[in-house]
């Protein structure tokens, strides 16, 4: 392993309770111990940060007075970043198995043609559940966490190449993420991974799953999965992630698929009662759609990859975003 090579860890905490000292338990006892820390709160109202200042000394801690969302936090926490070579994002509810650093760091080094890594994900508290390896992106705009639920014994998966990594627990070259822009600090939260990494795709970077880097997710720590919150920003982010960034002739072929995924969405959530959450946010949706395609037509003129190889690493199959057992991201 590269030596030379300098990470930092970043966490951005909300209310996470103790699950953000067992975080930070977790990366103390790494094998490769990261050169900077940093934890940025989003005006925690629980107790999550007692005792982080005394108990861990080499944390640098930022507090916010307000909730700004995780992509701001983490854009924030990175630009704090001194002189480091890799961003590695980890959850509060995410644990750092002993080598995880180490290993993202080795793949790293084993593979220069890639930029950013994603974990191997098992549930917590499961005995042998995967929470996923890796996010997938389907050419009609929805994503989901790739093996999310399956067993983790009878589902082995192979360090390859995926569309992206899920960023409870990723790395990440940092002039890369910086090039990219970082997070879209409009999506708040929900889908700004799966963005961010389909930017950085059309720059013709490449991600990649590294089976040996493993971590325990708690997962919907913070807000629950179907919570009015999770349920309109995934709804509203999905359509900006597409807008924004599916390139060229994509946009216009994949585009009947965009609108029938939508529309099975508001009637799905509909049946649940939340109808009403997904229509605002479509309606919102359309109240940016000038930002946005100002965003897309920036985006679309740094492309710099072939069309074909973007349209290799989504995955595609008409009935495929219908199927059960899909964790979305």
């Amino acid at each position: 392993m590269n030596e030379s090579a300098s990470v930092a860890v970043v966490i951005v905490n909300w209310n996470s309770g103790d699950d953000l000292r067992k975080c930070l338990s977790h990366l103390q006892t790494q094998t490769r111990l990261p050169e900077e820390i940093i934890v940025v709160d989003n005006s925690s109202s629980d107790q999550s940060l007692a005792g982080i200042e005394e108990n861990f000394s080499k944390v640098r801690l930022i507090r916010l007075d307000q909730n700004t969302g995780f992509a701001h936090a983490n854009n924030l926490a990175v630009g704090k970043v001194k002189d480091c070579d890799w961003i590695a994002f980890l959850n509060p509810d995410a644990f750092a198995a002993p080598d995880w650093l180490e290993n993202l760091l080795r793949a790293a080094e084993s593979n220069p043609n890639f930029s950013f890594f994603g974990s191997h994900m098992l549930r917590y508290g499961a005995e042998d559940e995967l929470d996923g390896t890796g996010d997938v992106y389907h050419v009609s705009g929805l994503a989901w966490r790739r093996d999310h639920g399956l067993s983790a014994s009878k589902n082995q998966r192979v360090t390859e190449e995926i569309f992206a990594p899920c960023a409870a627990a990723a790395m990440i070259r940092k002039d890369v993420f910086l090039a990219a822009g970082g997070f879209d600090e409009n999506f708040h939260s929900y889908l700004e991974d799966v963005d961010l990494a389909f930017r950085i795709r059309l720059r013709g970077q490449r991600c990649l799953y590294v089976a040996d880097a493993r971590v325990e997710h708690v997962g919907s720590g913070s807000t629950h999965r179907y919570s009015d919150y999770a349920v309109y920003h995934g709804n509203r982010n999905m359509v900006w992630t597409y807008v924004k960034n599916m390139p060229g002739m994509l946009f216009w072929i994949y585009l009947p698929q965009h609108f029938l995924i939508n529309l099975a969405a508001l009637l799905w959530f509909a049946l649940k009662g939340q109808g009403g959450v997904v229509f605002r946010a479509k309606w919102d949706v359309l109240k940016n759609l000038s930002r946005v395609i100002a965003q897309r037509k920036q985006i679309q003129a740094g492309v710099n990859i072939p069309l074909r190889r973007i349209k290799k690493i989504m995955t595609k199959g008409f009935f495929l975003p219908y199927s059960s057992n899909k964790r979305a991201v």
